[in-house]
């Protein structure tokens, strides 16, 4: 049943579980492959990313579980990398210079009007409140600069998945409903879309929040889209607890079934394969 994973975070980031409960999850729940995915470090320390500091014990956690669970699963090295400006960003070489197998690309934070970092991965009461006290109350200027960071982020290059390609448009559609109807809106999604296509990027199905806010990321909206387009796809979790890592999928699967999908990316003898969904 396509049951793999690469958008995952562990106790060396955000997540809520050492590494090694992780695989041991998906090796109990029958999983092919499974990657995880900590959040890279910043220019600064967050309470959600790495620091450079642990980058080695990182790397030196992973390859031990990868040779110890080589005969049950194949584990994959991973990190999940914003972009938050030129010097930081999937592409630059402190990063391409990392030996993991792949590379998530991200965005979860702005520059306000004072050129202070925000963080608008947060719940949407918090996001209105950082839309009227950064923004002046401008959705249309948060949408806008988030998706344009994201097309300088796909401009540059460096990673293999585009992580949770729309993650705004939730509590952009709280703070505003409709947003998604709203033309402009549409035409914006269409040229992003179109962008990720030409340079050849997978996207992830993100399903982290569907049982929650009964959506994925990107929005099933734009699926046939993404079919229309050839973007290849592959479905992940984005786990942060064990008992989360397939959450979502069944519905993600069936979601890009009736879109029109036939396949999904998957990760098998180190090489991206496009993959039958059962």
């Amino acid at each position: 049943m396509n049951l793999t994973n690469y958008h995952s975070h562990c106790s060396f980031c955000d997540g809520r579980a050492p590494l090694e409960d992780f695989v041991k999850e998906a090796i109990w729940q029958g999983f092919t492959s499974y990657g995880i995915s900590s959040h890279a470090p910043l220019p600064f320390s967050t309470h959600w990313t790495m620091d450079w500091d642990q980058v080695s014990s990182y790397l030196k956690e992973c390859n031990r579980i990868k040779n110890e669970y080589a005969d049950q699963i194949e584990f994959y090295i991973g990190m999940e990398i914003d972009y938050l400006n030129e010097e930081s960003n999937p592409s630059v070489l402190k990063f391409q210079e990392l030996p993991l197998d792949y590379r998530i690309g991200s965005v979860h934070l702005l520059y306000n009007h004072q050129n202070e970092v925000v963080d608008i991965d947060c719940s949407a009461p918090k996001f209105a409140e950082i839309v009227d006290t950064h923004f002046n109350g401008d959705l249309n200027e948060v949408i806008e600069t988030y998706y344009n960071r994201l097309i300088r982020m796909i401009d540059l290059g460096g990673f293999d998945i585009l992580g949770h390609a729309d993650k705004i448009h939730y509590n952009a559609s709280c703070y505003r409903p409709g947003l998604l109807d709203e033309p402009w809106y549409d035409s914006l999604m269409h040229d992003y879309f179109s962008l990720i296509a030409q340079k050849g990027y997978m996207v992830e199905i993100n399903t982290k929040a569907f049982h929650q806010l009964g959506t994925f990321y990107p929005n099933e909206k734009h699926f046939t889209l993404l079919k229309n387009l050839e973007i290849p796809v592959l479905v992940n979790s984005d786990a942060h607890f064990t008992e989360r890592i397939n959450s979502g999928r069944p519905e993600a699967l069936l979601a890009l079934k009736r879109a029109g999908f036939t396949q999904v990316m998957e990760l098998h003898q180190h090489k991206w394969q496009s993959c039958l969904i059962e």
